[in-house]
């Protein structure tokens, strides 16, 4: 359904929220306008923001050991100041994590959180958030959605669904909370602002990802939100299935001012949430209509949808092919290429994962993509790259990173003033993200490794694929016959288990339903060895430097792998 006008909800509205709605916008035009002054002076803002972040920490224990009170120039920078990966800031982090902020801040400065993220290892990441690196993520956000808003008439001052997650999923030894930067900036929102967010703080800390989604739905389910605002498509089609399929239990719930009882909800949660509602038989009617007319009850009936926003680019553009049965023509705006690590582009349309980079908030460098992984790429700035081509991202943030190499491929597609527009392709080399997990192939072989004995005859090489489906999936594929006593339920059950150990990104697709068990198939012996020399010779004659992929990264990259008999598990 079309966004709903503004005309439409104007009798609805106190005076108050018009006065408000005349000052938001006025506020969100010169955001957005200091936002593009920004964008069309790229090469001098980029110089400004480098340098203001290596004065604020120059007197940091890091800053002296790379010597940034000296540096006076981007060369200087570049001199002083190696590409950097989080194993050669993990000894500074640990001692921020202990308290110690000095090791990469300077005067003045705390941390109120560790954005956890998945590693390429076994070990997550920790990204210092300081106050001064919230309010910049703040600023990314709130110019991406003064546009998006601004782009669909109708979505000022009217509700808003966003699916956060809790910011202190554990602390560290100082007592620091740890979790996701999005408990953070729901947690510190302005009031004002606060108002307009359907979900309450507490579904965030709901352990059963069913019943988190299920609550998610039933607080929206009673109002007529603007936009759903999710990191990954795959939450958006949960909670439109959610919403499908538990039609008769929320139409109950709507009309009684209730949570269904069979909710595995904590005591304090149920009350908490319980507290919230209240019975609303017209909404009870009107949904109950809407089930009778067409048999099943659909976000894009219920809602009056301004748009969507979520990520679009890479693999994630594969969910937007079940969009319409469930949204109809509802546009989608991508939410721009956005990490634990920092906000790196801003969207300005919808239908294009293709963003403006976020030159106001974040130094950044490029090294092209046929030079990643050399010894000395070419690595240049923002002003420097051409459309069309293809680079891997590092960033320099107030999180305390510098020229980190955040393993971010992505393709220039346009250039607005001095500032390139970038969309997201994939992770690393040899990386995966069906649903969000950033997979890795030192994580596929590091969960491998840690089968056992038990699975040691299973393969000398083996090749993990990403499989598109309702949830999607990897295979991994294995070259030899299973030994004894190990089928196809027992290794895929046991490789899974070590992936969700390895990469908590992982497991908590696993968790929520987004992402499938893994499933084994049986290769013909010999298979992987003469596909190897296959590639090794189409890349060049006698290639001595070839490597074995263990991880691809494209769905359907294995489409050639002959499948074993055996049916593949249910997930």
């Amino acid at each position: 359904m079309a966004a709903t006008s503004d005309s439409s909800f104007r009798t609805r509205r106190p005076v108050a929220d018009w006065i408000m709605l005349q000052l938001a916008r006025a506020h969100s035009q010169r955001t957005l306008q200091r936002f593009m002054r920004a964008v069309r002076a790229g090469r001098r803002v980029q110089d400004e923001v480098l340098f203001a972040k290596l004065r604020r920490n120059a007197l940091s224990d890091f800053g002296r050991a790379y010597g940034f009170s000296q540096i006076r120039t981007y060369a200087e920078f570049v001199r002083q100041v190696p590409i950097l990966h989080y194993e050669d800031l993990a000894p500074y982090i640990e001692r921020v994590k202990n308290g110690d902020f000095g090791a990469m801040f300077g005067r003045n400065q705390s941390v109120r959180m560790f954005a956890k993220t998945s590693g390429t290892t076994d070990q997550p990441k920790y990204i210092p958030v300081t106050d001064a690196f919230l309010a910049e993520y703040r600023r990314g956000w709130n110019a991406f959605g003064v546009k998006a808003i601004g782009d669909h008439p109708g979505s000022f001052l009217r509700p808003i669904v966003q699916v956060a997650s809790p910011m202190d999923e554990e602390f560290t030894a100082a007592k620091i909370p740890c979790g996701a930067i999005t408990g953070l900036m729901a947690a510190t929102q302005k009031r004002l602002v606060r108002r307009y967010y359907v979900v309450p703080p507490e579904v965030a800390y709901i352990p059963d990802a069913d019943a988190r989604y299920y609550c998610v739905v039933r607080f929206a389910v009673t109002c007529d939100p603007a936009f759903f605002i999710t990191a990954s498509p795959a939450t958006q089609l949960r909670l439109a299935r959610t919403l499908d399929g538990c039609a008769e239990s929320l139409i109950r719930d709507v009309r009684d001012g209730t949570l269904a009882a069979n909710l595995d909800l904590p005591d304090e949660t149920r009350a908490a949430l319980t507290a919230r509602l209240a019975p609303d038989a017209a909404c009870a009617a009107r949904l109950e209509s809407i089930r009778t007319r067409t048999d099943r009850l659909l976000p894009r009936d219920v809602w009056h949808l301004g748009f969507l926003a979520n990520w679009t680019g890479g693999t994630m553009g594969l969910y937007l092919r079940d969009f319409p049965e469930y949204f109809g023509d509802t546009p989608v705006r991508d939410v721009g290429l956005i990490a634990s690590e920092g906000r790196m582009s801003i969207p300005i349309a919808d239908g294009t994962a293709s963003g403006l980079l976020n030159v106001p908030d974040n130094f950044y460098e490029f090294i092209p993509a046929g030079e990643y992984g050399a010894d000395r790429p070419t690595v240049l700035r923002a002003h420097e790259l051409t459309a069309g081509a293809e680079y891997f991202i590092l960033l320099t943030t107030s999180a305390g990173l510098y020229r980190y190499d955040i393993g971010d491929r992505v393709r220039v597609t346009d250039h607005l003033g001095e500032t390139p527009l970038i969309e997201f392709l994939h992770k690393g080399v040899h990386a995966s993200s069906l649903t969000g997990e950033k997979l890795t192939e030192q994580q596929a072989v590091l969960a491998f490794g840690a089968l056992g004995p038990d699975a040691s005859g299973v393969a000398r090489t083996f090749v993990l694929a990403p499989q598109w489906g309702n949830p999607p999936h990897y295979r991994l594929h294995v070259e030899e016959e299973l030994p004894s006593g190990c089928n196809h339920a027992a290794l895929a059950a046991t490789y899974d288990a070590r992936l969700q150990a390895i990469n908590i990104e992982y497991a908590s697709k696993r968790d929520s339903g987004r992402l499938g068990g893994v499933v084994v198939n049986v290769l013909p012996r010999g298979f992987l060895a003469e596909r190897n020399r296959t590639i090794a010779a189409r890349q060049r004659a006698a290639n001595e430097q070839f490597k074995h992929c263990y991880l691809l990264s494209a769905v359907d990259a294995d489409a050639a792998f002959p499948l074993s008999p055996e049916p593949e598990l249910e997930r």
